[in-house]
């Protein structure tokens, strides 16, 4: 390092000693960080280089502080005492450090958290990365934009344990729980409980970007409402484990009249007819013959049979009646429009059902008719 240190004595190096002014400090200590940071150094230069950035992070002026930390704002060569000294320092020199230095370990990270105002805890949260120690941190005492900032960093390592914390603090905070929602690895306890409490885009994003096995499924759907229980539930009935889907619900008391009826009436006849013979405890053979082939009668009693309301019986017949009296198309889309027809034809029927299942198919229905639209408008378009 004789040249370099040379080179500084000469020049920067000297300015800096001799104490010029605010700007030239300022200038000098830029140039001199600027070739310490692309000098390859021995550990005995390094130490000296080392010591004169200490002697850089005790100047007066803030411009030549500055100089140092813009230079050297990632680099390895900053001592931990100096970034230290620094984070004492204003934001415009305290947080790029903050954000990027590696000077930092775990210990200090905590430390700061634990006292620090919001901008420098979102700083930290934006670092190239965080172990579980600091994220955990994040987790239970962060500033709500360092929590979203810091689930946003995929570089962020987060335990099973701070996730959670995070769901269970800002539950009715929409940003952070889709923010969280988009991670690309999630703990199933944690989709449990943001299956429930995100918006229908995200959770549709939750079953298709994590692998939401069926098992897996209809152990989130155990604590969610209904509403996302029926969405679980079109995904899941074209695929193998159906029938555990619904045992499951029926283990933990989720397979009601109400997620049936709503099943039903948007054309989900297997899930309908599996989940009559998890109620009834009657073969799903002989459930099927009550509900297809047997008229009314069979129907009643199958119906009776698995204790459902008495009231809700003439829904649950029309709904049938409905499904019997449509069919697939074969087009494209015909599945979406076989739904569409169901409901239209499900909710144009006399029969009783409660407010809230009332609204959600006529959402459903609503929703169902755009999807339509949008497939046929993309069609066209793509055929022109």
């Amino acid at each position: 390092m004789a040249t370099t240190l040379s080179a500084l004595t000469s020049a920067d190096l000297k300015v800096l000693v001799r104490g010029g002014s605010a700007d030239d400090r300022a200038v000098a200590a830029q140039s001199l960080c600027g070739v310490l940071a692309k000098t390859v150094l021995t550990p005995k230069e390094r130490k000296e280089a080392q010591d004169i950035l200490r002697f850089v992070a005790a100047d007066a002026s803030q411009m030549v502080r500055k100089a140092l930390v813009k230079t050297l704002t990632n680099s390895p060569l900053v001592p931990r005492d100096v970034a230290l000294r620094l984070l004492q320092d204003i934001d415009e020199i305290a947080l790029p450090l903050l954000n990027y230095s590696p000077a930092f370990t775990d210990e200090d990270l905590v430390e700061i958290l634990q006292v620090a105002g919001a901008a420098r805890q979102v700083a930290i949260a934006l670092r190239p990365r965080l172990s579980e120690r600091v994220t955990g941190i994040i987790a239970d005492f962060g500033v709500p934009e360092a929590v979203r900032t810091a689930c946003r960093n995929d570089n962020a390592m987060f335990s099973e344990r701070a996730l959670n914390k995070v769901v269970d603090r800002f539950a009715n905070t929409d940003t952070i729980m889709a923010t969280l929602a988009y991670r690309r690895a999630l703990p199933k306890s944690v989709l449990e409980k943001l299956v429930s409490l995100v918006s229908d885009q995200v959770r549709d994003h939750l079953v298709s970007h994590h692998d939401v096995s069926p098992n897996l499924a209809a152990e989130i759907a155990t604590g969610t409402l209904e509403r996302a229980v029926v969405d679980l539930i079109d995904e899941i009935e074209t695929r193998d484990d159906l029938v555990g889907f619904v045992q499951h619900l029926y283990t933990v008391n989720r397979l009601t009249s109400s997620l049936l009826l709503r099943g039903l009436a948007q054309g989900m006849m297997s899930f309908f007819e599996h989940g009559l013979a998890q109620l009834s405890g009657l073969p799903h053979a002989r459930v099927w013959l009550m509900v297809h082939d047997s008229g009314p009668l069979g129907f009643r009693a199958v119906y009776e049979r698995a204790g459902l309301p008495h009231r809700l019986f003439p829904a649950f017949q029309a709904a049938i009646e409905a499904f019997h009296s449509l069919s697939f198309d074969g087009r494209v889309n015909d599945r979406e429009r076989f739904k569409e027809r169901m409901l239209q034809r499900f909710l144009t029927q006399p029969h009783q059902v409660s407010r809230e299942d009332l609204d959600y198919l006529l959402d459903r229905l609503d929703r169902l008719q755009r999807s339509v639209r949008t497939k046929v408008s993309a069609i066209t378009k793509a055929a022109a």
